[in-house]
């Protein structure tokens, strides 16, 4: 986990290295002054002697002033080298991110992925420059200090390691106890950010339904989880104060104590005295130091972990080493493919299929929910590898293909459409950022998305809210679809693409495709036969089995599922799922 994180420090080790430096040098200067302070009231104030204490003062002066420098120094260079870690993680972690396959996503949910971006970024980056500031001058000036009070007195000085030891057994306790609830409260934030996330993405069905007061309780109990958590580790750490405010001053007074009677037997003097005391305060303070950091620390240690696991998980789709850089044609070769989303799942999603499609078919896919259409057709473009059996793109095995080549040449249109901020324009060149003008009106137009475009008062130089929230489910479909177009893939895939598109629009896409795009392979997943019963092959699948490929008629002779579909929707009794 270290070297992992560790490795990201890159452009920012002189920072790491000079912040404590300069801490260390800002401890040795503190340390002088109450050395100078003594020198002061000992061969100054009580010998009398104004030019001393003159002398004195000004090498006190001269030396808080450097103090001064170093500290500023040392909190520039810790900013620096703890905000440029905390950038390097997160584009480093956001850019491994866009190497996963929809198998390394689905490891983590999206509320996850947000919060280790953010929360737990904060936290290392906090942590990072506790420990190049906190953690260098805490153990640095315990040490100088502890030190110079044992030059100056060891009897006393006996006292504070007395009073380091103890305080350092009971700081050990409080730090374990809290460090359990510190671990667990970082998976609680995943579950706010969850719960915001849904909320703000889906506000128009919460609203739409009147499930404010819902989402506002289930926000609230969320937002307790976290609260009790922190409440119940604070409660432990709490102790801190007290048991650091109780050391502090029985060890002044027994240093009071002893010195007085010191001072007054001869063997210690007023100025030394002075300057255990301030030892003394430093000694303690250092703990304190201390104790905030090991806390720091130890939430620090959860975030390291989930962050770590977002660097080390490897995308489990990659490039072969000599990858073929060109798709001859659309055609499509399933071998004896099956599939399954986990490795140690009993029955696989997608089992035994065996298919045959030619460059410029148009395919239609039907079946039940839960039948694996989608699964079927996302492996087609690689967004997941089969677990037995092989997929043929143009007479190659997709796995043998550059991954942004096959994925340009094969266009997916997903099941679950996305607009992102922008214009339509933007949006369109998502398929290709170098498309002209004239070929975003020509893919509209096969998308028939021109109609409503054109009457919009900017064209097709409308914004586009996030998300696509001010254009219509029909109308976001078909932006996606012309932005697959304009990819001038040999393979497209439409997957349930037109559920929110009436009929005859339906059928006038279907018809630009024949027309327009003849070489290019079409699949498209349906829920309507009428969507797909001119398709030139019909799929039929059945919990996870091909259960019938053929034309529309021949499966209306030989397949009883389609039949009985065809059927049911005809006489408009239902639809796929609602059987007869």
């Amino acid at each position: 986990m270290l070297k992992t994180l560790g490795a990201h420090i890159k452009e920012f080790k002189k920072d790491s290295i000079l912040t404590p430096v300069f801490m260390i040098l800002e401890v040795i200067m503190e340390t002088i002054i109450p050395f100078m302070m003594a020198s002061i009231i000992d061969d100054g104030v009580e010998a009398g002697n104004l030019n001393h204490i003159f002398l004195m003062g000004s090498l006190m002066v001269i030396t808080a002033l450097i103090s001064l420098w170093t500290g500023v120094m040392g909190g520039k260079y810790g900013a620096r080298a703890s905000t440029g870690f905390a950038r390097n993680l997160r584009k480093a972690m956001f850019e491994n991110i866009q190497t996963f396959s929809f198998s390394n996503i689905d490891k983590f949910s999206t509320s996850g992925l947000v919060t280790r971006l953010t929360t737990d970024v904060t936290n290392i980056q906090n942590a990072y420059q506790m420990i190049l500031r906190m953690c260098m001058r805490a153990p640095a000036s315990l040490i100088c200090a502890m030190a110079m009070s044992f030059y100056v007195n060891a009897r006393v000085a006996l006292v504070y390691l007395g009073a380091v030891c103890i305080l350092g057994i009971i700081l050990f306790i409080i730090v374990k106890f809290a460090m359990k609830y510190f671990n667990q409260v970082f998976r609680k934030y995943d579950t706010l950010n969850e719960s915001v996330q849904e909320n703000v993405s889906a506000i128009r069905v919460v609203k739409a339904y009147s499930r404010e007061d819902f989402e506002k309780s289930k926000f609230m109990k969320a937002c307790n989880n976290i609260y009790n958590m922190f409440l119940k580790a604070e409660r432990i750490v709490a102790f801190n104060a007290p048991v650091m405010q109780l050391a502090v001053y029985s060890c002044i007074l027994l240093i009071s104590w002893i010195g007085a009677k010191m001072i007054v037997g001869g063997s210690m003097t007023t100025g030394e005295l002075s300057q255990l005391l301030t030892y003394c305060m430093n000694i303690l303070m250092s703990l304190m130091m201390l104790s905030m950091i090991f806390v720091m620390i130890t939430m620090s240690i959860a975030s390291a972990e989930r962050i770590a696991e977002v660097l080390n998980e490897k995308a489990d789709i990659t490039n072969p080493e000599n990858p073929i850089m060109t798709v001859p044609d659309g055609s499509i070769k399933f071998e004896h493919v099956s599939f399954s989303y986990r490795s140690d799942a009993e029955t696989p999603v997608l089992k035994d299929i065996n298919l045959d499609i030619k460059q410029g078919e148009m395919i239609g896919i039907i079946g039940g929910t839960g039948s694996a259409k989608s699964s079927l057709v996302n492996l087609i473009s690689r967004l997941y590898d089969v677990s037995e059996g092989s997929i043929l793109v143009g007479g190659n095995d997709v796995r043998n293909y550059d991954i942004e080549t096959l994925r340009n040449e094969v266009s997916v249109v997903l099941q679950k459409n996305v607009l992102f901020s922008g214009t339509i324009l933007e949006n369109l060149r998502w398929g290709d950022a170098n498309a002209t003008d004239e070929e975003c009106i020509h893919a509209c137009k096969l998308a028939c998305a021109d109609e409503f475009i054109e009457k919009m008062p900017d064209g097709y130089n409308t914004y586009i809210e996030q998300g696509g929230s001010n254009v219509s489910g029909g109308q976001k479909q078909r932006l996606c679809i012309a932005r697959a177009l304009i990819k001038k893939p040999k393979v497209l895939i439409l997957d349930d693409s037109t559920s929110a598109v009436d009929t005859a629009t339906d059928s006038k896409i279907r018809r630009a495709f024949a027309e327009e795009i003849p070489g290019t392979t079409k699949i498209i997943i349906a829920q309507r036969i009428s969507s797909i019963k001119d398709c030139d092959k019909i799929i039929v699948m059945e919990d996870g089995y091909v259960d019938g490929f053929g034309t529309h008629d021949e499966l209306l002779l030989s397949n009883e599922i389609y039949r009985d579909v065809y059927e049911s929707q005809m006489s408009g009794s239902g639809d796929f799922d609602e059987k007869s």
